[in-house]
Formats: C-alpha cells, structure tokens, sequence
C-alpha cells in the first residue's frame, strides 16, 4: 500500500526542499557561467588591444626591422603559388655575415647590435622593392626574390660588394667584414619545403671553402657534407692521437742562397687516407673547436725540434703559423714563452706569421695578442703580403719585422711587366719602413733572379725545396754526408728586442 503524499506529509516537504534547492544551484550555475563569459570577454578584448599595440610598434624583428621567420615562410607560400599560376621562377637567399662571432666576442654585443642594423640597411639598399627580407638567427638572413637564377646570382654579388664596404660603428675604427650567401631556386632545386633547407646547404658549401662567395645549389654538396662530417669525426680522433707532423720548407738568403730560416706547415697522417694537407682539415679545425687543440700541439712540437736542432749545430730561425682563433686566445703568449722557456730558446729568434687580413683585424682581442707578443719579443711576420688592401698608416704600427711577399706577386714577375713593378715596389715599401722581405712561391730561376736584383731579402718556393720532414731537412742542409757540417748562414734577421 502506497504512503500517501500531501501538504502535511514529511516526503511532500523533502520534494519540495530538493526541488528549491535544484532550482538555486541551477540559478547559481547560470550566475557563474555569466561573469566567467563575461570575464574571459574583457580578457579577450585586452589581448586584441595588446596584440594591434605590439603589431603596431614591432613589425617585424626588434633589432633589425626585418620579417621574423614565420613571417618570410608565409610570404614565401604565397610566393611560390603565384610561381605556379605563372609558371614562373622565385629564388631563397641564405646570408650570412663571415666572423660576426669575433665581433661580439672582442667589441661587445652592443657593437654586434649595431653591426646587424647596418648589416640589414646594407641588404635594403641593394635588394628590389619586393624582396622579403628576415633575420632568422643572430647573425644569418634570407631573402626571398621572385625572379629566375641568374637574377638571384646578380643579387647575391651584389650583397658581397656591399658587405665588403666598411661599416661605420660608432665610437670606434670602421669595421671591415664579408658575407657568405647560398642559393636555392624554385622550382628549378625542387619542392617548397626543402628550399630554406637547400640554401642553407649551398651556403655551408661556401663557408666551408673559406666564405665570402656565393654559391647556387647543388645535390651533390649533400653528399659533400656527408663526406666532411666524417673526416671532422676522424679528425677529432686525429687530434686525440696526435695523428700528425710538422713539415719544414726552407727559406733562402737571397744574395747566398744558403738557408736562413724554415717554416713549420703541419700535416695530417690520415689511418686510411694518407696525407691530407692543412688546406683541407685546418678550415675543419677552425669550424669544430679543435684549432686551438691543434694550434697548441704545433707550438709545443715546433719548439721541440727547434731545441733538438739548435743542440745538433743548426742555429736557424723557426717560424709557425697563427690562426685568428689562437690570436684570440688570452693564455697565447704565456704558452709560447713557456715552451720556448722549456726549450731553451731565444723568443727574438722564433717567428709567428699571421695573414695581413687578420693583422688588420682591428678587435681588442687581436690587439691584446699583438702588444703581447711585442713585449715578449717574439719575431712576427706579416704572411700574405700584398694579397689584401693593407693601410700603410697602420702596417707602421704592426709589431712585426718581416713581410711575406704573396706567391700571386711572385707567379708573373718574368712575363707580367706591371707584375714586376708593384713586386719592387713593394720590396721598396718595406724597406722604407725598416721591414725585410721573404718572396713566397719561387719556382723558377727567372723569379729568382728579378726577386735577387730587386733587393728581396729572402726567397722560399719549390725552386730550392719543398717541404719535408725535420730529419730530411737536416740531412738536405749538410754539405756531404760525409763531413756532417751544417751549410745554414746566419739568420738575416736580428733577434726581436722587447717592448716595455
């Protein structure tokens, strides 16, 4: 039987209890979901407000003004449609700037700062209107050109030659850097996706064999990178081994044509490929973080053979190679007068050569290294010479007692009359300013005799050696095997006196 329900039943006020309270959780509810739309629409409106403010002030990178990367790779989509409809061409412009490294490393990041602005107004002025330009990382730029191959090659001579100007930072000397630019084409290279990926690759291309040019892409630079990643692999083994050796090639007195001097070029004893000469793995070094590892290694090893020679009679000037990573180094000098300490060698009859680009490399690091080495006294000399477009004001201050004469001065002297005349006057301008002369690159006895008669102080080249090995040379400088007596003339260079 059934409990009857009504107005003074105890379930008829429990029902009614449970149905006023459903009704106010259900008004509560709806009162909650109310000021939540209501909250979470004002906080829309602000993001809207704060979006079109940051839109406004920043359109594209802070730093430079140009596109951000998710911003070229939509204007790049559009592009290559429009390429489709017109059955047209557009090309990727990967740019990089060559030793920007260096230039925060020595100058400072507001310097860098302000190196990546100008770099980026240098870029407008020579690119069309329509080029899309954006910064995607610290110091690399694309550029987005929608025209045809060639075109994109004019355009990527033209960012070299601007690059190439002096960039006016403030507070300080102009300074003077390069670029390296890869290109890619579509649809010639292939798909939109691997486009930026493919310029990339054509610039690595161009990093890898020394910069400051411009290369297209092509699939056989895949393959390249392939093969470079694994001698990088062996040569970090190399490095732990100490897979290598030093080479020595004489310098000649030039009114004796006895030696004088012998210059320290490294070698690389590959397990499976032979030899490998430093032009192939020191740009590798240089790039990976082992040339400093290496560099030491040649510091240690040179001054080593220069004891064991000065012990046997051989009483000659050695010279090593620098790198601009070791000119960087703070512990450089320090190094090097302890190993010629270790050595028990004079540091004014020791020589450091460093390529006249990277003696004009006006950074407070290099700077440092400079005044160090000339309160060390060690020798320097300047290698290269005449290859760049050094000041003559600032060759005065250079610490350094020896200039090497380009081979590429020396190459033409016996058929090139203006070949021979900037070659004497560049004898001339050393001599001027109280610096001796190596000519680098003699191989025939015509260069030789001009080179003689012009006043060159020293001579190096195949003509007289090439390079070889500490024991071979010593044997090669011997009267006969038979006498044992050293044929090495004093050196013509007096030892370097310290600065205080």
């Amino acid at each position: 039987m059934s409990a009857a329900v009504g107005p003074h039943s105890t379930l008829f006020w429990a029902v009614c209890a449970l149905a006023l309270l459903a009704c106010g959780v259900a008004t509560t509810t709806a009162l909650l979901w109310w000021r939540a739309r209501r909250q979470v629409a004002g906080l829309q409106h602000s993001l809207d407000v704060a979006s079109t403010q940051v839109g406004a002030a920043a359109p594209g990178d802070v730093l430079t003004g140009l596109l951000p990367r998710a911003e070229f790779e939509l204007a790049l989509d559009e592009a290559v449609q429009r390429c489709d409809q017109r059955r047209s061409s557009l090309c990727v412009l990967f740019v990089d700037v060559d030793g920007f490294a260096s230039v925060n490393d020595s100058l400072g990041h507001d310097v860098g700062d302000q190196v990546l602005r100008l770099v980026a107004e240098r870029l407008h002025s020579v690119t069309p209107q329509k080029t899309a330009a954006a910064r995607v990382s610290g110091d690399e730029f694309l550029l987005l050109l929608e025209h045809d191959l060639p075109q994109a090659q004019q355009l990527a001579q033209r960012v070299l030659q601007a690059m190439a100007l002096p960039l006016p930072v403030a507070h300080g000397r102009p300074l003077t850097l390069s670029a390296s630019v890869g290109i890619a084409a579509y649809p010639v290279h292939g798909a939109r996706a691997r486009l930026v990926a493919q310029a990339h690759t054509a610039l690595r291309a161009v990093k890898q064999a020394g910069g400051r040019a411009w290369a297209s892409f092509d699939p056989q630079m895949a393959v390249d990178q392939r093969a470079t990643a694994a001698l990088v692999a062996d040569l970090r083994v190399a490095t732990g081994l100490r897979q290598f050796e030093l080479f020595y090639q004489p310098k000649i007195d030039a009114r004796t044509l006895q030696v004088t001097a012998a210059e320290a070029l490294i070698r690389w004893h590959h397990p499976n490929k032979g030899v490998i000469s430093p032009a192939v793995f020191i740009p590798l070094a240089e790039r990976h973080g082992l040339i400093g590892e290496i560099g030491n290694w040649v510091i240690d090893e040179a001054c080593r053979q220069a004891g064991t020679w000065r012990a046997a009679g051989l009483r000659m000037r050695v010279a090593i190679n620098l790198s601009a990573y070791q000119m960087r180094q703070d512990d450089l000098v320090p190094r090097l007068e302890a190993a010629l300490a270790s050595n028990r060698l004079q540091p004014g009859r020791f020589t450091v050569e460093i390529t006249e680009s990277l003696a004009l490399e006006n950074t407070q690091a290099t700077q440092r290294t400079f005044e160090a080495l000339r309160r060390a006294g060690v020798h320097v000399a300047i290698d290269d010479f005449g290859a760049g477009q050094t000041s003559l004001a600032y060759l005065r201050q250079l610490p350094a007692s020896e200039l090497k004469m380009d081979m590429s001065l020396v190459r033409d002297l016996a058929s090139s009359a203006d070949a021979r005349a900037i070659a004497e006057a560049v004898i001339r301008l050393a001599h001027a300013l109280e610096r001796r002369v190596v000519a680098e690159g003699v191989e025939t006895a015509a260069q030789r005799d001009l080179l003689v008669r012009m006043g060159c102080d020293e001579l190096q080249g195949y003509l007289f050696a090439k390079p070889m090995s500490a024991t071979a040379l010593g044997l090669w400088a011997m009267d006969d095997e038979f006498s044992r007596r050293p044929a090495f003339s004093a050196s013509l260079f007096q030892d370097t006196v310290p600065q205080d």
